[in-house]
């Protein structure tokens, strides 16, 4: 077995993948700092799947934590790989596409250009679960994620942002009447915290989305493979699809999606 890890400077996400090629037991841990944390994690995963150390062939590790780790963990072959690399591997595993536009949805977000074997970074966005959690703090005075996407649920959109269809009789050219016109822009003083909390991920999912297919561009890929934990967002899909409308493109959710890069440390 090959372990992947995709160290956090909190939270580490720990996979195996067996001699079949097959991901067994996805696992996440969180600590106080990423050394604590994948020690924790990789502890954890052996004992609960009943994983001995002469089972596993190599450990593989990548994320921002990683650069905390040196040396051979608990002594077994430990490689580092990098982050953009790993995601697009994950995001190639997971969907079977060979030719994808890989959007890591992380604290921050990563877009990557993956053409066969060719894997190039096409930038990023201060712009993921960082800002969610961080706008809900501010905003809803919780940075509970359940909570969050609990309140969003009873939340109304119309109530927040500003549509084509509230400043036009009609749709401009390539532009429906219910595309967004201004994230926010409805919001008055007694908005709900229901529409806040729906605004929040509206605006940070759909601003993703908006950076992908703009640095997409030129490279006439039309496949989006989102990775991350916010493709984990009960909203998330529901955005994909207005994005998929709007722009003809095609966004998947892979299977473990928000394990991927894990998954692609060691495939």
């Amino acid at each position: 077995m090959k372990i992947g890890i995709d160290v956090g400077i909190s939270t580490t996400k720990i996979v195996g993948i067996d001699s079949d090629n097959q991901v067994v037991s996805p696992t996440r841990i969180k600590a106080s700092d990423p050394v604590t944390s994948l020690y924790g994690a990789l502890g954890k995963y052996l004992h609960d799947n009943h994983i001995s150390l002469s089972d596993i062939e190599k450990v593989m590790i990548t994320g921002v934590g990683a650069e905390y780790i040196e040396g051979d963990i608990y002594g077994l072959p430990t490689i580092h790989i990098p982050e953009f690399q790993a995601d697009a591997q994950g995001a190639r595993f997971g969907s079977g596409l060979t030719r994808m536009i890989t959007v890591s949805m992380g604290t921050g977000t990563t877009i990557i250009c993956v053409d066969g074997e060719n894997i190039q970074h096409l930038g990023g966005l201060g712009m993921g679960g960082g800002t969610l959690v961080g706008l809900s703090k501010l905003l809803l005075g919780t940075d509970d994620i359940n909570r969050i996407t609990q309140l969003a649920s009873e939340g109304d959109l119309s109530n927040i942002n500003l549509n084509i269809g509230d400043i036009s009789a009609h749709p401009l050219p390539g532009l429906p009447l219910d595309t967004t016109a201004s994230l926010f822009g409805k919001v008055s003083n007694d908005t709900r915290k229901e529409d806040i909390a729906l605004g929040i991920i509206w605006t940070v999912i759909q601003t993703i989305c908006s950076g992908a297919v703009l640095a997409s561009q030129g490279t006439k890929i039309k496949d989006f493979v989102m990775i991350g934990n916010l493709t984990l967002l009960p909203q998330a899909r529901e955005i994909f699809n207005s994005f998929e409308s709007l722009y003809g493109v095609r966004i998947i959710i892979p299977k473990h999606s928000e394990f991927c890069t894990a998954i692609g440390c060691c495939v």
